[in-house]
C-alpha cells in the first residue's frame, strides 16, 4: 500500500498492486485507550484516527506507522474493517486495480453527523 495526497481528504492509502476480492489489505495498531479517551480526543477535531474495539476500548493511530491510518471513508467502499480480538484488518469488498485509493464506510463517527463527507460517490450521505 502507498499514502498519496487524496482527492477525498488529505492523504489516502493506495493498492500498489492489483488486489482481488476478500485479500487482507493490511492492518492497523496503536496507542490501547478508553473509549472515554477516545471521545475526549475527538473533541473539536476534524481529522481523527481512532478505532473502537469495544464498548471500553480504543486505539488511536495517529502515531501509527501503518499506512491503513490514512484510509479515508467512502458511503461506496471498495473496503471493510474487521475488528477481532483486539486486531483492527482491512479487507477488499471488490477487486482493485493498481492506484485505487482504499476506502472503507467509517459507519458511526465522533463526528456525529456534523462532518461532510467529500466521498463525491453517488448515493452519499452527504455527513458523518
Amino acid at each position: 500500500m502507498t499514502v498519496r495526497r487524496s482527492r477525498i481528504d488529505g492523504y489516502g492509502v493506495f493498492a500498489d498492486e492489483a488486489v482481488l476480492l476478500g485479500a487482507k489489505l493490511g492492518g492497523l495498531t496503536g496507542e490501547a485507550i478508553s473509549v472515554a479517551e477516545a471521545r475526549r480526543r475527538a473533541q473539536g477535531r476534524q481529522r481523527i484516527m481512532l478505532v473502537e474495539l469495544s464498548a471500553s476500548r480504543a486505539i488511536d493511530a495517529t502515531r501509527s506507522a501503518d499506512a491503513m491510518r490514512f484510509t479515508n471513508h467512502s458511503c461506496s467502499p471498495n473496503a471493510r474493517i474487521q475488528v477481532e480480538d483486539g486486531r483492527i484488518e482491512f479487507f477488499a469488498l471488490r477487486n482493485l486495480a493498481i492506484g485505487d485509493e482504499i476506502t472503507v464506510d467509517y459507519g458511526l463517527t465522533h463526528h456525529e453527523g456534523r462532518l461532510a463527507c467529500r466521498c463525491a460517490q453517488p448515493g452519499c450521505v452527504g455527513w458523518l
